[in-house]
């Protein structure tokens, strides 16, 4: 059987018409078109495809290390979330995490694994980072989190540098 990363890479170098695309050429596809991958772990992709070899990078000029021609896209292909999961971001979350969730959760009478469930929700529907979410959640529900501003700005930067 194929590996599922060789469909992948397959699919956006057939979807081209070319053999030989620039990295960006591959990640944004896999982000913006086709909305598989947010922009960073499309990113990644393309490094760990770079990393297993399965691209071959000359200059700015990237291409499959495998016969393209001979892999078969299945039929609706989507990547797996095993796939996805293997690419997916870590969810960071400041240190100060529990007392955030906590004191929503304290302020709403809402039970911790609720609150935990929407950031995620809001952090995957607005591609933020969890301190935002939980930023925004605090001020939907008029519950002060001033406190904990600092530390949310601190990892927003912190993931626009990685």
């Amino acid at each position: 059987m194929i590996d599922e990363e060789k469909i992948i890479l397959a699919f956006i170098f057939k979807r081209s018409g070319k053999e030989k695309l620039t990295p960006s050429e591959i990640y944004l596809p896999l982000s913006i078109d086709l909305k598989w991958f947010s922009p960073k772990q499309a990113k990644d992709f393309v490094n760990q495809a770079l990393e297993k070899k399965l691209l071959i990078r000359k200059k700015e000029i990237t291409e499959a290390s495998f016969d393209i021609k001979n892999v078969e896209i299945p039929v609706g292909f989507h990547p797996s979330m095993k796939t996805i999961g293997k690419k997916k971001d870590k969810v960071k979350k400041p240190k100060k995490t529990a007392d955030m969730v906590e004191e929503i959760s304290k302020k709403t009478n809402t039970p911790r694994d609720k609150i935990l469930e929407i950031i995620g929700e809001i952090q995957k529907e607005k591609n933020i980072c969890f301190g935002t979410a939980a930023l925004l959640i605090g001020k939907e529900h008029e519950v002060s989190l001033e406190s904990f501003i600092k530390e949310a700005e601190d990892e927003i930067f912190k993931e626009n540098k990685e």
